[in-house]
């Protein structure tokens, strides 16, 4: 049973809003539609409260600032970027984020529906009653793959470049990042690209980060300010830095059951990865070992660390 509870406003301005996103779905899903002029001209309005033919009179470096062929994405300058597929989401990316910069994105009764509307034109699939907050960031956003009931709190990273899927009911909490790339340690522009896969029900809490290739199972939770380089099985909570799976939620058979099965870490498919630069070997080679005479490290053997572990972006 859900804890929140409906909260109504003027029914004047429910029923502008919800004809503002019937035209806008409907806009969005005419191919003959010019996305670029369809955002300027939407963020025109919005933010300065006039046309955008006025306001390119006016102040025209404002203006032009508002068409989405006028400024760049940190995604336009990555080998890794399908360019063509980002054309075409990054008008939507840039309403988007323009956007939650207003009291229209701070306000939940208008933000949340537009990014809900944005969604389903900018990932690859999304379920339904999708609520997302403001200030959240993507790489690509057309590499998003998110359930129905799927919750996303405000300035989350979630870096889709090589793939995020969030299943049925997870839950992603204030300031977590979710990275779907590593970097070699030897060298930066040596990419591998894993999806990171958040079961049915999962939490990801405050603060916390879940690095490339990562899978946390059905109703798992991290905690907060954890770092995760690995998996959490069903029911597990980890914690700690790097995370740890210490507790188990206690749950009866029946409610294990009826949670349904879906993602669990030991069984579900994990990314073996691949380049975003060909110029670099596949898969990467050994390129770390522990540090010579340290007696704090005597009892295990040098080895090579097989997966790079820089830090990411």
């Amino acid at each position: 049973m859900t804890w929140l509870k409906p909260v109504d406003i003027d029914p004047h301005a429910q029923s502008s809003y919800a004809a503002f996103f019937a035209d806008l779905e409907a806009r969005l899903r005419d191919p003959a539609t010019d996305r670029p002029a369809l955002v300027r001209d939407t963020l025109a309005q919005a933010m300065y409260a006039r046309t955008y033919e006025a306001l390119l009179a006016d102040a025209p470096i404002a203006a032009l600032n508002l068409d989405s062929r006028n400024v760049t994405f940190e995604a336009e300058y990555y080998m890794a970027t399908d360019q063509e597929r980002f054309q075409q989401v990054k008008p939507l990316l840039w309403l988007w984020k323009n956007i939650d910069l207003t009291p229209l994105g701070h306000n939940p009764v208008f933000g949340i529906p537009l990014r809900r509307v944005l969604a389903g034109h900018v990932f690859r699939s999304v379920g339904q009653d999708f609520k997302c907050w403001q200030n959240v960031e993507f790489s690509v956003g057309y590499n998003m793959e998110v359930g129905n009931d799927v919750v996303v709190h405000r300035n989350v990273l979630l870096d889709d470049i090589g793939g995020i899927e969030l299943h049925d009911g997870a839950s992603v909490s204030d300031y977590v990042n979710i990275y779907s790339h590593t970097h070699s340690v030897l060298d930066g522009p040596d990419v591998t690209l894993r999806r990171t896969v958040i079961g049915r029900g999962a939490r990801l809490t405050y603060h916390s980060t879940i690095l490339a290739g990562s899978v946390v199972s059905d109703d798992a939770m991290l905690a907060t300010h954890a770092l995760l380089r690995g998996d959490i099985p069903p029911q597990g909570i980890a914690m700690g830095l790097p995370a740890r799976v210490t507790r188990q939620k206690i749950r009866s058979p029946q409610e294990v059951l009826a949670l349904g099965g879906g993602v669990d870490s030991a069984t579900y498919p994990h990314d073996a990865g691949r380049k975003a630069n060909p110029e670099f070997p596949q898969p990467t080679p050994n390129q770390t070992r522990l540090p010579d005479g340290d007696p704090a490290l005597a009892p295990r053997a040098v080895q090579a660390v097989a997966e790079p572990v820089a830090g990411e972006g």
